[in-house]
């Protein structure tokens, strides 16, 4: 039978004669976590630059590429490959939407809900939605400037549905897709620049063309001012979600190139904007010239239609 001696871990009591023969040692306990001195990480790294370096590409970032590589990608002509552009849900959907009204300052819309999983189906719906809104809501709007005059006569516009349809969608991907390229071709000269992939830009652009739904609908009250008002105020709010998004991916690139490029981008969304009220809701009305219809009594009767 073994004796308690015989029981004893060798390495205690090596720890115990060390201890005993150097009394002043520094001892570490596994269970307490080790400091690491602050001014050791702040000293390579600027303040405000830690979400640029995570778009640019950190170590946990090149871990996320490497086991995203590992998985298998269906081919492009199957089914599969563009159900993974609308994997997400109602709540995702939600928040997105939610971080493009209310944009907070100093946070980038891509690090925050895009970037885990970019999708196609919150940008799709919200244009098609846009589509449908803004035709609807300026034929209402026509409608209501000329109730009570006893000359109009209401004809629905249905071109109206594909004209916003054309403008929405186009701009929805045409702009993404040239912003995506000339950032590909900025960030082979300049290092520093933040890259985004093609369906990032794509749903940013997207979710930031939500508050113009709400709009639409109150574009309908028949009152010139109120409406450009409404228009400044969402141009204000999606203005901002794209120029915090975007200005950390070319800040570091030459001064002019960069405000450049964000005053581009605001002004071909602010000519979006100014485009669907002015053509929609605020557009000046043509008198066409009725045909003459003669009377039985021999006097002529003029009709006025607009």
């Amino acid at each position: 039978m073994a004796t308690a001696d015989d029981l004893k871990f060798q390495e205690f009591d090596d720890a115990a004669n060390l201890l005993a023969a150097n009394p002043d040692a520094t001892t570490i306990s596994i269970d307490e976590p080790v400091e690491i001195p602050k001014n050791q990480h702040s000293r390579l790294q600027e303040p405000g630059r830690e979400e640029d370096d995570e778009l640019l590409g950190t170590d946990d970032s090149d871990k996320t590429e490497l086991l995203a590589g590992q998985k298998k990608s269906a081919p492009f002509w199957t089914f599969e490959y563009y159900q993974t552009f609308f994997d997400v849900d109602t709540y995702q959907v939600l928040d997105r939407i939610k971080g493009s009204v209310f944009p907070v300052p100093g946070k980038n819309f891509v690090r925050l809900y895009i970037r885990s999983n970019p999708d196609l189906y919150g940008p799709f719906w919200i244009c098609a939605t846009l589509v449908f809104t803004i035709a609807v809501s300026g034929n209402l709007s026509n409608f209501f400037i000329h109730l009570g005059k006893p000359t109009y006569h209401y004809v629905p516009q249905f071109r109206k549905v594909s004209i916003a349809a054309t403008t929405i969608y186009a701009y929805a991907w045409l702009v993404p897709l040239a912003l995506w390229g000339f950032l590909m071709w900025r960030n082979s000269k300049v290092m520093n620049i933040v890259s985004y992939s093609f369906l990032e830009i794509v749903c940013v652009y997207g979710y930031s063309l939500f508050i113009y739904i709400p709009t639409a609908i109150l574009w309908i009250i028949p009152q010139k001012v109120v409406r450009w008002v409404l228009m400044v105020f969402s141009l204000c709010l999606s203005g901002s979600v794209l120029v915090m998004t975007f200005w950390p991916a070319v800040r570091d690139d030459n001064r002019r190139i960069a405000v450049a490029t964000v005053a581009t981008i605001l002004l071909l969304h602010a000519l979006l904007a100014v485009g669907c009220l002015a053509y929609f809701f605020d557009a000046p009305e043509l008198d066409i010239p009725a045909p003459i219809i003669p009377a039985h009594n021999g006097t002529t009767v003029i009709t006025k239609s607009h």
